[in-house]
């Protein structure tokens, strides 16, 4: 199946090669309907493959993707010595995903989960949080929410040419917040002549809607994209709006279950090529949300209606340059300096009750140099420079100790790529980071891979990978004052505590039948030491209100299984099914981590129709998690099927409409345990159309 494939021209895998051969380079009746729901999507897929219809002819084979997150360095796919997940444009422009969180939904092994009192979803890796991922756009990092986590609903995807998702800590080119993985979003290059694409859609969520009407839109979705210039000069605009009312199980009620929110992203790029060896750019971006949220607070006896409106902007401005030399030598530095505030107030029954206001300031630069080739050993040094600040005030108190908060660090790495021969690559790497306040630290990492086969069918290889990961309390983690008394708690920040660290083991094996056939199965093993989290068990009562701090308190393990499978069935319809088993431990107690799941399962299907119809199927299991370690509860397992049909109406325009979550299965908003999907079933309609020429 090609959903994750991101083609390239084959010049680039036969020049990796001619450098290695010159010497130079729960299990009730209730989880039975689950698992039968999404078992059911996968069936009708495989029936297809007997269906009878047009039968187009074989596409072109295949070609691998290049990757860049894992090395700084351009490989293929099946040739990279770390473990990398790939999201391609075909597949995002397939489903249809607006944001972030949706383009990442069906990446194996990876959990979406939404940001605690706020609107929006944060991602875990290998039973890694989210706070332990680094999000990266162009290899450059994006401001996290409140200074904690990365919101992933916060991007819009109208400029992502692919996504690279790279698993554990085994690279040395990211330092603290990557010990989970790095998500890395790669936007589309800039071709000469003139191209664009405009995109509308609207969906529904039924009786859900707030209006109460079944049949009112309840999302509202634009997008345009503009590409031109020269062989020299180059531009981009784009512009990006994304209106939801939110949802509500009740729509005659106050409480949504669902946000209201209003998003829009603009953008500009130029780009100065004076010769074919350098290239200058500079872009410059502002995201825009408006949020309201509406929930009840029980004050016994009555439920008393609230509410949070929030004010959101990130003004991003990014540069760079890179030139390219003789026999390989490489140079390019690029940094971000970004803005993002956030203003919001809470009201109970309509009267404000506070006002909150946040401030953070992101300044990043990094530089690598790549050397030419040397004794079958390709070289790369880089540094990268970063500074952080942080300042948030509540009705004009400042809620951060100190009042605002700063930190930076610098950090140098180097690594040796050495090619062996034809079977063998051994990827050696150092990475060393002063912080301000926490000093030097350095994490060392080693990855081999191992070419086992390479015939004209059949192919296999090995992986196996060390990293030592290394992070630094954020500084939310340290500082911040999250006063909610109205509810019954705050949370305290601790400036004492100490950096997370942790040994990343993957170990994996791939084979594959050319362009019919792929299994991937890997083995993990993440340690962490001092493991930062709220400290639940030791929380004091202070005046009837619960004071809950950040610590040290833990030593934990993640480990797991991931296991892909691709498989072109007959000619037009590509199947993809992959499974991941996560075990979690917090060692000092032996009881299981919070929030993992300790399964999960992706199903996908992709029938091509007909010339110009393409159906498509997305299935997700996720089994049980524990939620509260006192009481023993856990989120019951769920399932979902997304279905998506695609229609061309000619050579540059789409029709589509899809059915999310087409079973409706939906979580219980009356049990505190259940962490199953936030919404229900939502249709939605719209058409795209690409236009412009190049050469």
């Amino acid at each position: 199946m090609c959903s994750y494939a991101y083609g390239i021209a084959a010049e680039g895998k036969e020049a990796r090669r001619s450098l290695g051969a010159a010497g130079a380079s729960s299990g009730g009746t209730h989880g039975a309907r689950l698992r039968l729901a999404v078992m059911l999507g996968w069936a009708c897929a495989t029936t297809l493959a007997h269906a009878q219809g047009p039968r187009p002819a074989d596409a072109a084979p295949a070609l691998s993707p290049v990757v860049v997150t894992g090395t700084r360095t351009e490989k293929t796919l099946d040739e990279t010595p770390i473990r990398t997940e790939v999201v391609d444009g075909a597949e995002i422009e397939r489903t249809h995903a607006r944001t972030l969180k949706q383009a990442l939904e069906d990446v194996p092994g990876l959990q979406l989960t939404e940001v605690h009192g706020k609107s929006g979803y944060e991602v875990s890796l290998q039973g890694l949080t989210s706070d332990q991922v680094l999000v990266l756009i162009d290899g450059l990092p994006i401001t996290a929410s409140t200074g904690s986590t990365v919101d992933l609903s916060q991007y819009l995807l109208t400029e992502v040419d692919h996504i690279e998702v790279v698993k554990g800590a085994t690279s040395a080119q990211y330092g603290s917040s990557a010990m989970g993985g790095v998500i890395n979003v790669i936007t589309r290059p800039i071709q000469p002549g003139f191209s664009g694409e405009a995109v509308l859609d609207v969906g529904s969520h039924g009786a859900q809607n707030p209006s109460g009407r079944s049949f009112d839109t309840a999302s509202r979705h634009a997008r345009v994209r503009l590409d031109g210039g020269s062989e020299k000069w180059r531009y981009r605009l784009t512009g990006d709006v994304l209106h939801g009312d939110g949802f509500a199980v009740d729509p005659l009620a106050w409480a949504r279950q669902g946000d209201a929110a209003r998003r829009g992203q603009l953008g500009g790029r130029l780009e100065w090529l004076p010769s074919a060896s350098t290239r200058l750019w500079l872009d410059a971006s502002r995201y825009r949300e408006d949020d309201t949220q509406r929930f009840n607070y029980f004050a016994p006896p009555n439920d008393v209606p609230q509410s949070k409106d929030e004010a959101i902007t990130r003004d991003r401005l990014t540069w760079g340059g890179l030139w390219r030399g003789e026999q390989g030598l490489r140079a390019e530095v690029k940094g971000v300096s970004e803005r993002y505030a956030s203003d919001s107030e809470t009201y109970s029954n309509a009267f404000l009750q506070q006002s909150r206001q946040a401030s953070q300031r992101t300044d990043h630069v990094t530089a690598q140099v790549d050397l030419p080739a040397w004794h079958r050993q390709l070289w790369q040094f880089g540094a990268d420079l970063h500074r952080e600040s942080l300042s948030q005030s509540a009705d004009g108190t400042a809620e951060l100790i100190g009042g605002q908060a700063r930190r930076s660090s610098h950090e140098l790495f180097a690594q040796n790529d050495i090619l062996f021969n034809d079977t063998w690559e051994l990827l050696l790497g150092l990475r060393g980071q002063r912080d301000s306040d926490f000093g030097v630290h350095f994490a060392p990492k080693a990855s081999l891979r191992a070419r086992l086969l390479d015939g004209p069918d059949w192919s296999s290889s090995l992986r196996a990978s060390f990293g030592r990961g290394y992070r630094v309390p954020n500084l939310k983690e340290r500082y911040f004052l999250f006063d909610h008394s109205s509810l019954g708690y705050m949370v305290i920040g601790n400036p004492n505590l100490k950096p997370e660290s942790s040994n990343s083991f993957q170990l994996g094996a791939q084979v594959a039948l050319k362009n019919h056939f792929s299994l991937d199965v890997n083995l993990f093993d993440n340690r962490v030491s001092d493991l930062i989290q709220v400290d639940e068990a030791n929380a004091a009562s202070v005046g009837g209100i619960t004071h809950f701090t950040y610590q040290n308190i833990a030593r934990a393990r993640t480990r797991g299984l991931e296991a892909l499978a691709t498989w072109r069935a007959r000619p037009g319809l590509d199947l993809r099914a992959s499974y991941t088993y996560t075990q979690t431990r917090n060692l000092d107690t032996g009881i299981e981590l919070t929030r993992r799941p300790r399964q999960s399962l992706r199903l996908g299907a992709d029938w091509q129709a007909g010339a110009a119809s393409t159906l498509s199927l997305r299935a997700r299991y996720q089994g049980s998690e524990l939620v509260d370690t006192t009481t023993g509860g856990r989120s019951p397992a769920w399932s979902t099927l997304d279905v998506v049909f695609n229609h061309k109406l000619g050579r540059a325009t789409t029709a589509f409409a899809g059915v999310n979550n087409l079973f409706n299965r939906q979580r219980a908003f009356g049990d505190p345990n259940d962490f199953g999907p936030l919404a229900g079933r939502f249709i939605y309609v719209g058409i795209r159309h690409a236009f412009g020429t190049t050469p």
